[in-house]
């Protein structure tokens, strides 16, 4: 893999185990992230988690890889921290695909590539320029921009690329529901990877960080048979 990743202009960081992949995460930037679910010493779902609870690559884009097909088995990996998910065995120019999907999304010019099973490289980030986001505040939750930040209750939370843009999207019209489809199409734009499942995914994610009782949410509510909206005024 990390042949073919070369071959396309990345570096790869090739990390054997779980534990050593989780001490390289912490101590050094990653532009992704690519973890088979099978590793030793530290399972690729354990490790997803323990990068989003980390803080140098907290916001990383994750890919995983799994033998494990089931619709379940994806739910679990998207929950777990992941941005998208591939299932073996597939195709180099695929996995590629995934790759120039995954960092096109987090809007990286300047890429390369991590690796935890095999995991990848160190380079600088550059952000691309663009008009400014005004702040959103609704029943004081708020959502900056500027700062990549949300609060709330108090809180400061850090969301990755992927949750900032759900939360941005829908909180900028409080009350409006959108479909699954509507949000699909409009946090992954043209990747076309992904299901409407990844949507439910993310929104429960997003809960646990949060809402105080992810059981009973206050703000990312659920509109039956519909899809999702934000608490209105």
């Amino acid at each position: 893999m990390c042949l073919h990743l070369g071959h396309e202009g990345y570096g790869c960081d090739p990390v054997s185990d779980g534990k050593d992949a989780l001490r390289r995460i912490a101590q050094s930037h990653y532009d992704l992230v690519v973890v088979d679910v099978m590793i030793p010493e530290l399972d690729g779902l354990a490790l997803c988690r323990a990068i989003r609870n980390g803080t140098l690559n907290a916001r990383v884009p994750i890919l995983i890889l799994t033998a494990r097909a089931e619709e379940s088995d994806r739910v679990v990996g998207l929950e777990s921290g992941a941005d998208d998910y591939l299932t073996k065995p597939f195709g180099v120019r695929e996995f590629v695909a995934r790759v120039r999907a995954l960092l096109r999304r987090h809007q990286m010019p300047d890429v390369a590539i991590a690796w935890p099973s095999v995991s990848g490289t160190v380079n600088s980030l550059q952000r691309t320029g663009k008009p400014a986001m005004p702040l959103i505040c609704v029943r004081g939750f708020e959502v900056d921009p500027a700062r990549h930040c949300v609060r709330v209750d108090g809180r400061t939370i850090e969301p990755t690329d992927q949750e900032f843009r759900l939360l941005y999207f829908l909180a900028k019209s409080p009350g409006v529901v959108f479909s699954r489809e509507a949000l699909l199409k409009e946090v992954w734009r043209d990747d076309t990877f992904v299901t409407v499942r990844s949507v439910d995914a993310l929104i429960k994610r997003l809960r646990l960080r949060v809402e105080s009782d992810p059981a009973r949410p206050r703000f990312l509510l659920t509109v039956w048979g519909v899809g999702y909206k934000f608490a209105g005024e």
